[in-house]
């Protein structure tokens, strides 16, 4: 099973106060960080999805080894960045959709979701009962993906209206998001 990896990095962070994409983490940027996790797990190709400050990720960012597409609508929500990545995955029997801003999901938590790769599969992982991500997404679902993703709601909706595996990775990863400086403090061990 071919397996590709979408990272979705095209927000402007408002929240944060900046692009998630350029923070900084323990040596490296989010994006960086997040796609060579993709990478290190196996999945071929991975597509990165820029879009706020694009121009700035690309020239701090190494990126390697990866595709990276811009989402021209990016400021509309995740749903267009979603439509765009899968666009630009091509050929795959799923993908992993990975959000920049979840830095301590790991490759165990990524493998245990590409176990389950195939056309037909939905699958999400879940922390202590709580959904999260990664989502793995079997390529028979890219259409109706990209026809319900919109605003933030991302494949959300599409989610709902099937049926989904959940994966438990609370004992291999973190999926709490870094939504503002202080979730970054807290997982650091700062003030």
């Amino acid at each position: 099973m071919r397996v590709a990896g979408l990272l979705l990095a095209a927000g402007a962070g408002r929240r944060f106060g900046s692009p998630k994409a350029l923070v900084p983490l323990h040596g490296k940027l989010f994006v960086d960080s997040a796609a060579e996790l993709l990478r290190a797990a196996g999945c071929d190709p991975v597509v990165v999805v820029l879009g706020a400050q694009a121009a700035e990720v690309r020239r701090q960012a190494t990126l390697q080894g990866v595709t990276v597409v811009d989402n021209p609508h990016w400021d509309t929500g995740m749903g267009s960045s979603l439509r765009t990545g899968l666009h630009a995955v091509g050929t795959a029997d799923a993908v992993v959709v990975l959000p920049v801003d979840t830095p301590g999901v790991t490759v165990e938590a990524l493998h245990r979701l590409m176990a389950l790769a195939e056309p037909k599969v939905l699958a999400r992982a879940t922390y202590d009962g709580e959904i999260g991500h990664p989502v793995l997404i079997g390529s028979d679902h890219f259409a109706g993906v990209v026809a319900s993703a919109a605003g933030d709601q991302g494949a959300r909706d599409y989610l709902q209206a099937n049926t989904v595996r959940h994966v438990d990775c609370a004992d291999v990863a973190d999926g709490a998001d870094v939504d503002r400086p202080e979730d970054l403090r807290r997982r650091t061990g700062g003030a």
